[in-house]
């Protein structure tokens, strides 16, 4: 994932949350009193570097104190650590150090996924899902959610979607069957058969991206084998008019060109997908 702008600081991300990165001012907590997230992004945690964070705990005890915010007297829900938190628990502290701050329920949820993209302790497709919790309970759009992010909004646009992609698929992208990369390419092949059928060929034959990318653009049914797989030739120049084209709208695009006359083909994927698109292409009419 891109990490555009994650240098600048959680404070300039989120205007008005009122962070700052001072360690001074933490104070220790009981655990039992620290409930969990319930905007966490993240769900899934490797064990064995869990592990090694345990034990870290045990001998060191935690160094970088967590984010939470007031939920009453003596009552706190955690916002930023959840393995710091976890950890501190398994290695049987009773309290923890803990920055104190006040925080709505958005900013919670951007302060979680923050501080998860810039570790990149997240998946794709949790990501994808808070963008869209980000989108359907706080009402941000696209671009306002790559600027609080720090990242691009055709990044924030491509993650989005993923959550197109069949349960399974999504599934097989969470074991790390499939990369991004992978996914992406399936995204490009409308019909679920075919896409489904050119998964099954990604996985069983543990296909690069690169040759998920030619079974995608050839429309391929799944069955081609990977020596049949080539690059189609393309005019450089026109192939160096498609990438610019892709980096302005944040989608596929391709240009066709035989003796002349030719075909150009923008893709979008929803109705404010298509409304985005017009826009930037009417922007100076």
């Amino acid at each position: 994932m891109e990490k555009k702008g994650l240098g600048r600081g959680l404070g300039s991300l989120i205007p008005g949350a009122g962070w700052k990165e001072d360690r001074s001012t933490s104070i220790e907590i009981p655990l039992d009193s620290i409930s969990f997230n319930p905007f966490q992004p993240r769900k899934g945690y490797d064990d064995e570097k869990f592990q090694d964070l345990v034990r870290s705990v045990r001998v060191h005890g935690i160094l970088q104190p967590v984010v939470v915010r007031s939920k009453g007297e003596s009552s706190f829900e955690l916002v930023a650590g959840e393995r710091r938190l976890r950890a501190a628990s398994e290695a049987g502290l009773a309290k923890i150090p803990a920055v104190v701050k006040e925080l709505t329920n958005q900013q919670s949820l951007e302060v979680a996924l923050i501080e998860n993209i810039q570790r990149e302790d997240i998946s794709p497709l949790e990501a994808a899902r808070a963008y869209r919790r980000l989108t359907e309970e706080f009402g941000l759009s696209q671009e306002e959610i790559a600027f609080r992010l720090g990242k691009s909004r055709s990044g924030v646009a491509n993650t989005l979607r993923l959550l197109h992609l069949p349960t399974d698929i999504q599934v097989s992208l969470e074991r790390g069957e499939l990369t991004e990369g992978h996914a992406r390419a399936l995204l490009s092949i409308s019909d679920p058969d075919l896409q489904r059928r050119a998964w099954e060929k990604i996985v069983g034959e543990r296909l690069s991206v690169r040759e998920a990318e030619r079974i995608s653009k050839d429309g391929s049914d799944g069955d081609v084998s990977r020596e049949t797989i080539a690059p189609a030739a393309k005019d450089p120049n026109l192939q160096a008019v498609e990438d610019q084209l892709r980096q302005l709208f944040g989608t596929k695009v391709l240009i066709s060109n035989r003796r002349g006359r030719g075909r150009l083909e923008i893709e979008f994927y929803s109705d404010d997908d298509l409304q985005r698109i017009l826009a930037l292409l009417f922007q100076d009419a």
